[in-house]
Parts: C-alpha cells; structure tokens; sequence
C-alpha cells in the first residue's frame, strides 16, 4: 500500500476530526466531506468500548458529542461523566451525535457550525471510517491517508485494556504495517508511542503530540529541548506541537515571533505538524487564517498541519 502522496512539494493538510469545520467531528459524514475536499490525511482518534471495538471519537467520555445522558441516564460514573468504556458498541451505535458542546453550559463550542441538534450523525468504529476513506481512494483514484491518534492509553491500561496493542491489530487488518504506507500514529503519551517500536515492533510512522504548558507538569518541556527531541528521533518519525510552541507571539511591528521547535525538530530529522488551525477560531492577536497559514508555513517552515477546514488550507497552498 505505497503511498502517493506529495512528498516534500508542500506541506501535508491534514483534516482534523475529518472535515470538523462543516460537520459533526469524527463522523462518516465529516470524513467524507474532507475526503471530497482533498484533504491529505484525514483523522481518527480512536477509544475502546466495553467490548473491545474501537470507535472513533475525540474524549473518553460521551455527553459532549452525543445524546447518552438523554438515552442512559444513571449510566455516568460518580464524577458525572458517561464513559465510552462503559457501553457496548452496540449500545453506543444507536446514540445520536452532535456537534461539540461545552460540557457544563450545554452550548455549542462553536455556534456558527453545524446546528447543534441537527442531522441525524452517529458514532462510528474505526474499521467502518478507515473502509470508507479507503473506498473513496479507489473510486476517486485520490489516496487520502490516515492520521491516527490513540487516546489515553496509560488510563485504558487501568481499564484492562491494552489501546496500543488494539490499534495495531486494527491497523493490520486494514493493510497498515509498512513505514511508507499512507498513515501516521499519534499520541501525547511518549512511553506508549515507543511501545509500539520497540515492544510491538511496528514499522508504521509514530508522532509524538506536545501540549501547550497547563497541560504537561514539565513532560512536554523536557521534549522540546534538544536533547529531548534527538530522544524522540530514535523512535519517531515527527512531532505534532500546539501551535503556541511555534508561534510565541508578535514584536513591535506586529510581525509574528517563532521559538526555534520546527529548527530543532528538523535538525535531528523530526517532521513538525502543528495543531489546530481554524479560520473561526484564531489565535489572539492573529488578523486572520490566511496570516496564521503564512506564518507557519512561510515564516516556521512546517511540514504539515491540523486543520478543521481542509479546503481553506488547499485553497491557500494553491497561489
């Protein structure tokens, strides 16, 4: 399963929970569209049920993208949260979902998207999503790849649940065991990303994500570094940054402030793939999408990135 997609032409647009931007995250739905879009990689992160499938969804839990508390009251646990790991697929593929809503308020995230109660959208495993892009490649003659992130593994472990191991499988079954077919495997976890390489022995693509500081007690400092990332090139194909570690800001003249992450990362061979890039949510001080795309691919010099509308980033790369 060669891969045929542009290799060093230009920087990789990568869909980010499919076409998320125009439709319900992570459903068939929204991964088609960013297929149809020309998306070069097309998303899934990807969570055990009770019964082992792997379905793809963004969290652990299900009450911000689906209707569970209405379908399964009394189901959650006792911090309030309803657990994909405590559903059946077969229960979880009657839940209607929808479009992100803030866990407390019940609000959209973002309200000019898709309506929230509309369409009729639901969960989906990750063998059906993958067999659909897959379809597509062939009736299309496009190849999109995947970009697989497994999530929380380290918490799965404390479920029973081996995520990593699952995913391989998967992935084999699907015709994914090679370093140049057309997938990538991510995760914030970098003790389970090396599992795969040196305990799984597996050929495929790893990318170590980096959050932003509140989200790392240190871990993520000692990553950037350049020792950390010569670290991660013994195991890893690149890394997958939030974009405040690559754009810190702006100096006098409004002209945008780089740390040195994509230089380092690219000095011991590391890709760099930056998230999440979104025309309806820029970051402070940012004038609008065009601006971020320049300063990161122009100015940073990235060799791919996250973004929920597919089609802005293409449209941009095209001039």
């Amino acid at each position: 399963m060669a891969s045929t997609l542009p290799s060093g032409a230009r920087p990789l647009v990568i869909a980010h929970r499919g076409a998320s931007g125009y439709l319900p995250e992570h459903t068939l739905e929204s991964a088609a569209y960013a297929h149809a879009l020309g998306a070069d990689y097309i998303e899934q992160d990807v969570v055990l049920t009770k019964d082992d499938v792997l379905v793809v969804i963004h969290d652990i839990h299900l009450e911000t993208t689906t209707d569970v508390a209405t379908r399964h009251p009394g189901r959650q646990r006792a911090d309030g949260r309803f657990y994909v790991i405590d559903f059946t697929w077969e229960e979880l593929r009657a839940l209607k979902v929808n479009e992100r809503v803030h866990p407390k308020t019940g609000q959209p995230v973002f309200p000019l998207r898709f309506p929230a109660t509309g369409g009729g959208f639901r969960l989906c495993t990750f063998e059906e999503q993958v067999s659909l892009i897959q379809g597509l490649n062939r009736s299309t003659g496009r190849t999109a790849g995947i970009y697989v992130e497994f999530k929380q593994p380290a918490w799965h472990a404390t479920e029973g649940k081996d995520l990593g191991a699952a995913l391989l499988a998967s992935l084999g079954r699907l015709g994914y065991r090679r370093a140049d077919d057309p997938v990538f495997v991510q995760c914030f976890d970098r003790e389970a990303l090396l599992r795969l390489r040196a305990v799984h022995g597996t050929a495929l693509p790893l990318i170590q994500l980096i959050g932003e500081d509140r989200e790392d007690d240190g871990i993520y400092e000692a990553m950037i570094t350049p020792a950390g990332l010569a670290d991660l090139a013994t195991f890893a194909q690149g890394i997958g940054p939030a974009l405040g570690r690559i754009l810190t800001g702006a100096d006098a003249a409004g002209r945008p402030v780089f740390s040195s992450l994509v230089r380092d990362a690219h000095a011991v061979g590391l890709k760099v793939h930056p998230y999440t890039f979104r025309s309806d949510a820029l970051p402070p001080g940012v004038p609008s999408i065009n601006a971020l795309l320049t300063a990161l691919i122009v100015g940073a010099g990235v060799d791919g990135l996250f973004i929920d509308q597919p089609d802005v980033a293409l449209r941009f790369l095209a001039k």
